[in-house]
């Protein structure tokens, strides 16, 4: 099985990279256009900015490229927000993939930091993604935007108000949250995209 995951302008590529391999698999860190296109699943990670990130994917074509990729494809937190409309972070379009905007956070109380950074709990799980994931399972967040609940939210968490932690649409399935960080939780959901 062809692992690709895409290098672009966006941080911790080699986070998702190693955690795959102790999942034994060998995945390809890369841009290239035909490499990715070759692939059985795609996996867009990151953190960073989403302007930066989408300018990096336009000046290189891959932006054209995504929207037009037929196998599974995983975005990880800025990965989530670029298969979105539109993000508030440097107000940029985005790839459309997904019909949802991005908001920045803003705290209701002076207890709520931002960035949310951190382990908090899944909830309304659905779909292969979250296969033998519980209501109330922990992952590791870290994130100043959002992408509200929209038809195609697959879990959500509440951090100032409830949010999209997943989301998925037809092959493109995402998480705000870091699978690679999350423990055994992330580890299986790790696999179970591996698995489709």
């Amino acid at each position: 099985m062809k692992i690709a995951v895409l290098q672009y302008n966006a941080g911790n590529t080699y986070s998702v990279v190693n955690a795959l391999c102790r999942l034994g698999v060998n995945p390809v860190l890369t841009d290239d256009i035909e490499l990715l296109g070759d692939a059985d699943k795609v996996i867009v990670p990151g953190q960073g900015a989403a302007s930066q990130a989408m300018q990096y994917l336009r000046d290189h074509r891959l932006d054209q490229l995504l929207v037009t990729l037929r196998q599974p494809v995983l975005g990880i937190c800025i990965g989530q927000q670029l298969f979105c409309q539109h993000s508030d972070e440097g107000n940029v379009d985005c790839l459309q993939l997904i019909d949802a905007p991005v908001h920045k956070f803003v705290p209701t109380h002076p207890d709520q930091k931002i960035p949310h950074m951190g382990w908090n709990s899944l909830h309304n799980v659905q779909g292969p993604l979250f296969d033998g994931i519980h209501e109330g399972d922990f992952v590791y967040f870290v994130h100043s935007y959002f992408v509200p609940q929209c038809p195609y939210t697959i879990a959500t968490c509440d951090y100032i108000h409830p949010f999209s932690a997943a989301l998925q649409k037809d092959n493109f399935y995402a998480t705000q949250f870091h699978p690679e960080k999350s423990g055994k939780v992330g580890e299986r959901i790790l696999k179970n995209f591996l698995d489709l």
